[in-house]
């Protein structure tokens, strides 16, 4: 990736991103946010310029930038995605921290946030617009859909599927072949030994119903 970048979204997403495009020496054009009360201020030392609709900024996207979506819920990264497909005929680009150990047999989709320590095992699949926080482990032959958020430290065992929509906060385990169904959500610290059902909560150690 060669390009600037414009982040959609100024908040605890858009600035991990940030993070992420610098630690690879990726200039960030700015930042687009729907909160005119952030407009003119700066992250970094980079602008927040206007908001995530200013058709005077998305006509950069393909010329002179790249876009990334860092909004803070599915609903908003899922709106932003297909504006961005249908106006400019372009995918987000994959937000990937320097300090991540990828095989060259996994595969992974567009939009993708990957933070520092991120470790993704051989024949390993990861969707779009997946949210990967620092030291996440992905063992082989996982399986991650779209817009799945996995909390810092989680360590998802081989063959794991994990549908999309799926939460699993910070330092959870998912041990080999477990299932985890649709919009399901983990709880920190848990331990998964079953498989969960889509939109199902779980938590503790046997992670269990809540």
């Amino acid at each position: 990736m060669i390009n600037p970048v414009l982040i959609f979204g100024a908040g605890p997403l858009g600035k991990l991103a940030f993070d992420v495009f610098v630690s690879n020496g990726v200039v960030v054009y700015g930042f687009l946010d729907d909160d005119t009360a952030l407009h003119n201020k700066e992250i970094g030392d980079v602008l927040i310029l206007g908001a995530t609709e200013d058709d005077g900024f998305l006509k950069l996207i393909g010329k002179k930038c790249d876009a990334f979506i860092a909004a803070g819920t599915n609903k908003e990264r899922t709106y932003l995605t297909e504006m961005i497909k249908e106006k400019r005929h372009l995918m987000p680009v994959n937000a990937i921290h320097k300090d991540s150990s990828i095989s060259q047999h996994a595969e992974i989709g567009h939009g993708n946030l990957l933070c520092a320590g991120s470790r993704i095992s051989s024949f390993v699949s990861i969707g779009n617009a997946c949210v990967l926080h620092p030291n996440v482990v992905l063992e082989t032959e996982a399986k991650i859909g779209d817009q799945v958020n996995i909390g810092a430290g989680t360590v998802i065992g081989a063959g794991v599927e994990i549908g999309n929509g799926a939460f699993l906060g910070a330092g959870v385990t998912v041990i080999e072949g477990v299932k985890i169904g649709k919009n399901a959500s983990v709880g920190a610290g848990s331990v998964v030994l079953a498989d969960v059902p889509a939109s199902a909560k779980v938590f503790g150690y046997p992670a269990k119903a809540m």
